[in-house]
């Protein structure tokens, strides 16, 4: 298989992460995952056309898509803010990123990774 559907494939499995670390409880592990599926599946649409991506912020990589709408280039804006605090304990003042995250951030983390995922899938032609 050729490696861009690794990286979509890792997608899905890192999105079933997020939902499974919801259902836990573990809500600032599935905002995380949701944003590392959504960063995985726009890197397999640039590698399925024979391009290179860097770094790990969803907007920039989805503003490099002519086809991405503003509707989720806010949507990936949202998920970029779960990539850095959901993990580490020096992002707040005080307490640890399980303090500061819900089950409604979850949620609709999951949410928007899954519309930004079905939008790499329709580029795929998948």
């Amino acid at each position: 298989m050729p490696k861009w559907f690794d990286w979509l494939k890792q997608s899905e499995r890192d999105l079933e992460h997020a939902k499974s670390s919801k259902d836990g409880g573990f809500y600032e592990w599935a905002c995380f995952s949701a944003q590392q599926a959504a960063e995985k599946a726009l890197k397999a649409v640039y590698l399925y056309n024979n391009e290179e991506a860097w770094g790990h912020s969803v907007l920039n990589l989805i503003k490099g898509l002519k086809s991405a709408t503003i509707d989720l280039e806010e949507k990936a804006a949202k998920l970029d803010r779960y990539y850095i605090p959901t993990r580490y304990a020096n992002s707040f003042e005080s307490g640890a990123p399980m303090d500061y995250f819900f089950k409604e951030d979850a949620e609709e983390a999951i949410r928007y990774a899954e519309e930004i995922i079905r939008f790499c899938k329709d580029l795929l032609g998948k």
